[in-house]
């Protein structure tokens, strides 16, 4: 989720870009602006609803696990065709030598390498979620020869979890409740 710190970066990043064309704008206009594109009314419904980053310690953004592949059609078989992520980056040092490359859906973004010592298979990445049952209907209407996963009740919510061709598994949950939610957002 977007910071109040980094959506006043974009808003001093806006006002340099207009003014790069000659166009001054307020700093308070380009927060409004920023606002809005952030989905906001205006600049103080934004400042209570984003988040509010401690300046004297560390913030943790964001983790992207990395899961070890070793075949790269498959892969792209099982993350792009049956889980529906889009490829993003991909990187290789040379032709011929391993693939290091991203996936990514609706916020999640995965890495996936074929390097030796990057992750090890067998690895389970738990993802919190809005909409589980909508995304479990969408992989049973796919037929995916490989995989029909059910969905489970755990004591802390439905979990659906899928394993994919290199025995990596990605447990997705959506919590029983908002405060359980927000508890794991938080800690």
């Amino acid at each position: 989720m977007t910071t109040v710190d980094q959506a006043k970066a974009m808003a001093r990043r806006l006002r340099a870009a207009l003014a790069a064309r000659d166009i001054a704008v307020p700093h308070a206009t380009a927060l409004e602006l920023v606002a809005a594109e952030l989905g906001h009314s205006d600049w103080n419904t934004a400042c209570a609803a984003l988040d509010h980053a401690a300046d004297d310690g560390p913030a943790f953004l964001e983790a992207v696990p990395v899961l070890r592949i070793f075949d790269e059609a498959k892969a792209r078989e099982f993350y792009c065709g049956f889980l529906g992520f889009a490829p993003g980056f991909e990187h290789r040092f040379e032709p011929g030598l391993p693939l290091y490359m991203e996936v990514a859906r609706a916020g999640l973004r995965l890495h996936l390498s074929e390097h030796h010592g990057d992750s090890s298979p067998g690895s389970t990445v738990f993802v919190p979620m809005r909409g589980l049952r909508i995304y479990h209907r969408e992989l049973m209407d796919k037929r995916y020869s490989y995989a029909r996963p059910g969905i489970e009740q755990a004591p802390w919510g439905e979990t659906l979890e899928v394993t994919d061709p290199f025995g990596n598994r990605l447990r997705f949950c959506q919590y029983r409740d908002a405060e359980s939610e927000r508890r794991s957002v938080t800690v």
